[in-house]
């Protein structure tokens, strides 16, 4: 993946990111599919990049149900926001839904300008603020999605964002039924039966996760 094409790194040249990797004491590793890349109470330092490959956000309660709260595509970032807060443990646990390579980045060397990369550190830094913002407005679009009392109610509004999102009534989506499922906080049995009740009643047609909407 070119680093260039990635928010954290818009807008830099490759020489600056190459300084900047140097500086941030970067480690690239890989992950099988369903290894864990960071666990629920753990401590982190680094922030992740996902090169390749998709990684998924859960949180499990006291009794062991899980939901997902969200997937991490090649060129996003996670744990930027435990990295920040020294000592806080992450609550929820990023795995690896595929085969995923992870570069990580020492926060701390993130947040302290260098006086050999000052010029371009400070783009960086600004590049990481806007990261935060957008996971903040993703975090409002999963309460929104899952704020509607039907199960008919949730799938709507999640097929609508990704429909915006898309440009175009026929999307992909990157989850699972059973991620689906988990991320919509609703039963799975449940929920693909009324996946086939709205595909009876026309509103939508699917064949796995390709989904287009009859608008």
């Amino acid at each position: 993946m070119d680093l260039a094409n990635t928010q954290l790194f818009r807008g830099l040249s490759t020489d600056e990111i190459t300084s900047l990797l140097n500086c941030l004491k970067a480690v690239e590793r890989n992950y099988k599919k369903g290894e864990v890349i960071l666990a629920e109470g753990s401590i982190t330092e680094n922030i992740g990049i996902v090169l390749s490959g998709m990684a998924m956000i859960s949180y499990s309660d006291i009794w062991g149900n899980s939901s997902i709260l969200g997937n991490v595509a090649p060129g996003s970032v996670f744990a930027e926001v435990y990295a920040c807060i020294p000592g806080q443990p992450m609550p929820v646990t990023v795995a690896a839904a595929e085969d995923t390579v992870i570069l990580f980045l020492n926060i701390g060397k993130m947040l302290t300008t260098c006086t050999n990369v000052c010029p371009f550190h400070n783009r960086l830094v600004r590049n990481l603020l806007t990261v935060c913002a957008h996971k903040n407005l993703n975090l409002s679009q999963h309460i929104q999605h899952t704020s509607a009392k039907s199960i008919r109610g949730r799938l709507m509004s999640y097929f609508s964002a990704c429909a915006k999102q898309a440009g175009n009534s026929s999307f992909v989506i990157p989850y699972n039924r059973q991620q689906l499922a988990d991320y919509l906080n609703v039963d799975r049995s449940t929920m693909c039966n009324e996946l086939s009740k709205m595909r009876k009643d026309k509103i939508i047609e699917y064949e796995k996760n390709h989904f287009l909407l009859k608008i």
